[in-house]
């Protein structure tokens, strides 16, 4: 075997292991957002850019897929009862205003 096919069997054996780790992570994370959504709600108009949970809008592939910091169509998962508190909203809105954190 020369040194150029074990390096191309390495490299190929080292992007499995991080594919297999990738897709073990998110379906982790994916699990952790399933768990318990009694215990929060949908929170519109907080997430940054990129940072949403889902519901960007049309033709989006859902979480992570927010344009713009605060994009109103956009929610972000919060602690139940905290979404208002921190200036967002429970429903879409349009406009991507920062968020004005409330005082209870």
């Amino acid at each position: 075997m020369t040194t150029q096919t074990r390096l191309v069997g390495l490299a190929a054996a080292i992007l499995a292991t991080a594919g297999v780790g990738t897709a073990v992570a998110q379906a982790q994370m994916s699990g952790d957002k399933m768990k318990d959504n009694s215990a929060r709600e949908r929170c519109y108009g907080v997430a940054l850019r990129a940072a949403n949970d889902c519901a960007a809008g049309p033709g989006t592939s859902c979480a992570g897929t927010s344009t713009v910091n605060y994009q109103g169509n956009a929610w972000k998962y919060v602690s139940a009862g905290t979404c208002v508190q921190m200036g967002g909203t429970l429903a879409a809105h349009a406009g991507n205003a920062a968020p004005t954190p409330r005082r209870s």
